[in-house]
């Protein structure tokens, strides 16, 4: 039991089976999975490069989802030198995870634990079979709606990652529901087609603008001294 859930299952545990065979215990605990993964597409468009940490230059392929649009390199440049690359230790969660890039550049930089929800069955498939090929056993992948998973969830994280599909609109209850599971000192990174306005309480460490993409660093706010 992990934080009164039952212990979910890591990508990388199984790692002398063949690389497209799903676990049994996948099977159990996240069924009706089949027990053998399609084959995913070998379009450029459905891949991305890890571009830091122990999996840097490893490409991890994705399916074709409805609203999937993987954070762009430069982006996820920007976003983990704000983070200081080296995320030892650290606890994400990745509530959106689509592609699983953030997810997977967290753990190559050291997580100890990267949860990864996304909507999408064969998002999170997909994600399983990249972290049995990389031996990404920090990452613990599951399908799931993000409102619910936040509202149930009671463990804290360090860092939380929040790239929800452009034509939704999240963020009155998304950000403050996050907030309450963030630690003290933690992070939460917000990407979306618009500027966002921190939650209450919290500041906007960083900010920047790519293309459409608006990207934020929010961080509690500091007191001044009496």
């Amino acid at each position: 039991m992990i934080g009164g859930r039952p212990a979910e299952p890591r990508c990388g545990n199984r790692a002398s089976l063949p690389a497209r065979a799903i676990p049994p215990d996948h099977n159990a605990v996240f069924a009706p999975f089949p027990r053998f993964i399609p084959t995913l597409p070998a379009s450029p468009a459905n891949r991305v490069r890890i571009i830091g940490g122990a999996w840097r230059r490893r490409l991890i392929r994705f399916p074709s989802a409805d609203g999937l649009h993987p954070t762009p390199d430069r982006v996820r440049e920007t976003l983990f030198n704000w983070l200081g690359q080296d995320l030892t230790g650290k606890r994400c969660l990745d509530l959106y995870a689509g592609s699983g890039a953030l997810t997977l550049e967290a753990a190559s930089r050291g997580a100890s634990l990267a949860v990864a929800v996304d909507a999408s069955r064969s998002a999170i498939v997909a994600l399983r079979e990249n972290c049995v090929l990389l031996g990404a056993t920090a990452v613990h992948a599951r399908v799931g709606d993000a409102k619910a998973f936040i509202t149930g969830e009671r463990r804290e994280f360090d860092v939380i990652f929040l790239d929800p599909p452009f034509r939704e609109d999240p963020w009155p209850w998304l950000l403050p529901a996050c907030a309450e599971r963030l630690a003290a000192d933690g992070f939460i990174y917000a990407e979306a087609a618009h500027a966002l306005l921190p939650p209450p309480g919290f500041e906007t460490w960083r900010r920047d603008k790519a293309g459409q993409v608006h990207y934020h660093l929010f961080v509690r706010a500091r007191t001044e001294p009496d």
